[in-house]
């Protein structure tokens, strides 16, 4: 796939893009890459393979500009990283990717997008922006859902969904690493140590970067979110326990007396001149009643109850 920047990305064959008097964008595979990268005359001897991509990052050569992607899958994280390379100059970038994923982004570039002022420098921007097109949708759906834990936390729902909470913890804690790692990819390209770019066109690295910095923020406070959700949850746990404790030590408070009674008269002794006396049986009753019923008015006046 070969494309001329215009007011749109307009696809070319490699012919003309041989002798190009525009700025182009290209992706081809890693063999494809390895056949004919003397062609795009960057200068760089390029053996990285794809396989070992790990992060999104950018280095800076003499002639050239290259580095990588590894973009998480936003439908299933625990899925492989989309992994692709790049390299770009002056003239124009050329993506090495046996995944598709950058020919994707490409197309939806191409889709959507059309410029007053084309440049490599816009096209860039928009092709990272789209790498983040959806997420501040995706922040807002994983809010809603922690919201909708929160609420059940605060009804006294037993069940805690720790599995689910374990994986949108993972989620964002995999996207702030990626957009740590965007922040350095678009600083980068800012320093413009090659001079590659114009220099009234680096506002749109500056433009990515705010972007990356508030979804950096956002994802932060949402790993923080699921850190009070656990808390909060524990804290939920501690007071039903102190409650039961709290009737546990009423009950056993009401009966202590009642035992050391019942432990008084269990003993027999010979002259005990209640055991004799005919109101002995009720009146012990009546005691033991105005000492439950005492303890309970006393427990509630101090709001121990």
């Amino acid at each position: 796939m070969f494309y001329a920047i215009r007011e749109t990305l307009q696809e070319v064959s490699r012919e003309e893009l041989k002798k190009a008097d525009f700025q182009y964008v290209a992706a081809v595979s890693y063999e494809e890459w390895i056949k004919s990268r003397d062609s795009f005359e960057m200068g760089i001897d390029m053996d990285q393979n794809i396989s070992e991509i790990y992060t999104t990052k950018a280095e800076v050569n003499y002639d050239s500009l290259t580095g990588s992607f590894s973009i998480p899958n936003r439908k299933d994280f625990s899925k492989e990283d989309y992994k692709f390379a790049f390299a770009l100059d002056e003239k124009g970038i050329v993506f090495i990717d046996d995944s598709g994923k950058a020919a994707e982004i490409i197309k939806a570039v191409k889709g959507t997008k059309k410029w007053k002022f084309p440049s490599l420098e816009r096209f860039l921007y928009d092709f990272l922006d789209q790498i983040v097109l959806d997420d501040l949708r995706l922040m807002e759906k994983y809010e809603r859902e922690l919201d909708s834990i929160e609420e059940k936390i605060m009804e006294g729902e037993e069940k805690f969904p720790t599995n689910r909470l374990n994986e949108i913890r993972s989620d964002i804690r995999d996207l702030r690493i990626h957009y740590e790692q965007l922040m350095d990819l678009g600083q980068e390209l800012e320093e413009n140590e090659n001079n590659f770019f114009k220099t009234e066109n680096l506002r749109y690295y500056r433009m990515f970067l705010n972007r990356m910095a508030r979804l950096h923020d956002n994802s932060a406070s949402l790993r923080d979110y699921t850190m009070q959700l656990r808390d909060l949850y524990k804290a939920q746990i501690d007071v039903k326990q102190n409650r039961i404790m709290t009737v546990l030590t009423v009950v056993t408070t009401i009966f202590m007396p009642l035992t050391l009674i019942a432990g008084w008269y269990g003993m027999n002794f010979r002259f005990m001149p209640e055991l004799e006396w005919k109101w002995s049986y009720p009146v012990v009753i009546g005691v033991c009643v105005l000492i439950a019923v005492g303890s309970l008015l006393f427990f509630k006046k101090k709001k121990w109850l």
